[in-house]
């Protein structure tokens, strides 16, 4: 037999979203970017998803987005969401466009979605190998806890069909030592393997060629980016900068707050308001990727306070034009920045610490410098887009080859 490494495979992929709707975050850039260099390297990819559009908001689709679509040499085949109940799309046309299509293997990343229901269903069906990638803390979550009762409930009769999607696994791949330890209470250690995260560095680039005379910005600026989402720990962000807002260090200082809105838009814009901040702050709603990347490249450093992560991809995009963080040890946080290695990291809910740490990094460039370098040394030699497609190849060859 040929060796398998010479071997063009049908690689599915699953999404709850993907292009355009870049307003999705995290999992909708890993798909896309090892569809992007796995299709460099002649696979035949299909990215199989629901018809999310971009905008402002989680939850707006649209049936006059193509339903085949050739991306970067890789295909995407989009099916019409009915309903949906908060991220759980559900667009059963796609099992019948899988069943039909018969790819060599399968990789749902998201394990709650319904996307990844569809994947195991068909993976059993048409006896597929199937990996699966969550990045979503599958019981770590603070929405598992912090949730109405109606939608706990939800939660919780869903664990059955999780169970079914990680007993028809062939194989899990996670983020970092966190996620193997979230998944090691569902399932053999075996199926478990690591592969880092990454980000592809040939699409940091940016039509957008001042950002700062683009929104009106007269000074330098600290930049957080994410959802508006209570999770992000914008509230403590924002409580931290009421401390410091009249020091000598925030004076020619301001900060910018881009991204879309998961729900905790308007309880932000109050408390700007009354803690008497607006001088202060800069809300970019709904930003273009264009002006994203020339956001990191313009900012001083980013601020994360998230309460919550598993393995982000923020952090990794400001190394790339080497930015350090200031974030949180919560969580997964700790497993990609390194404190006072890459950034500093403070305890959660801690606005006095988060203060005191944009303090510190305004006041000493060389320290900036140093993080900094050290984050693009991380992104250059490990968690790139390119080691991570590799590394995730490597599992689709193992589990088609046996």
């Amino acid at each position: 037999m040929k060796s398998v490494d010479f071997i063009i495979m049908k690689i599915a992929l699953t999404c709850p979203a993907s292009l355009p709707a870049t307003q999705f975050g995290g999992i909708l850039f890993l798909c896309v970017d090892i569809a992007k260099e796995l299709a460099k390297l002649g696979h035949d990819i299909t990215i199989y998803t629901t018809d999310m559009d971009f905008a402002n908001n989680p939850k707006t689709f649209n049936k006059k987005l193509p339903r085949y679509e050739v991306i970067n040499n890789f295909k995407i085949v989009r099916s019409h969401v009915w309903f949906s109940i908060g991220l759980f799309f559900v667009n059963p046309g796609m099992y019948f466009q899988m069943i039909k299509d018969r790819p060599d293997v399968i990789h749902s990343i998201g394990v709650r979605s319904f996307q990844s229901h569809i994947a195991a269903l068909v993976a059993k069906k048409n006896k597929i190998p199937l990996v699966i990638s969550d990045q979503g803390g599958l019981t770590t979550h603070p929405a598992l806890k912090q949730s109405n009762p109606v939608r706990k409930f939800l939660y919780k009769i869903q664990q059955p069909i999780i169970q079914f999607i990680i007993n028809n696994a062939t194989k899990v791949s996670v983020a970092n030592e966190y996620e193997k330890k979230i998944f090691s209470k569902l399932c053999n250690e075996s199926k478990i393997i690591i592969v880092r995260n990454g980000i592809n560095l040939d699409s940091l680039t940016t039509k957008t060629s001042n950002f700062k005379q683009k929104f009106n910005i007269d000074k330098q600026f600290i930049l957080f980016l994410g959802r508006f989402d209570k999770v992000k720990g914008i509230d403590i962000l924002l409580k931290a900068l009421n401390l410091i807002k009249e020091s000598s260090a925030m004076l020619n200082t301001k900060l910018v707050i881009m991204g879309a809105d998961f729900g905790f838009e308007s309880q932000m814009l109050r408390m700007i308001d009354e803690l008497k901040i607006k001088h202060k702050v800069i809300v970019i709603k709904n930003p273009s990727r264009d002006d994203v990347i020339a956001g990191y490249k313009e900012s001083k450093f980013l601020v994360l306070p998230s309460r919550w992560e598993l393995s982000p991809l923020t952090p990794l995009e400001g190394f790339a034009f080497k930015k350090p963080v200031i974030s949180t040890n919560s969580h997964g946080i700790s497993h990609t920045i390194k404190d006072r290695v890459h950034g500093i990291l403070v305890d959660s809910e801690n606005h006095d610490s988060l203060a005191d740490a944009i303090v510190e990094l305004l006041s000493d460039d060389k320290k900036c410098e140093e993080f900094g370098l050290a984050g693009y040394r991380l992104i250059q030699d490990e968690c790139n887009s390119k080691i991570m497609a590799e590394n995730t190849l490597k599992i689709y060859q193992d589990i088609v080859n046996r």
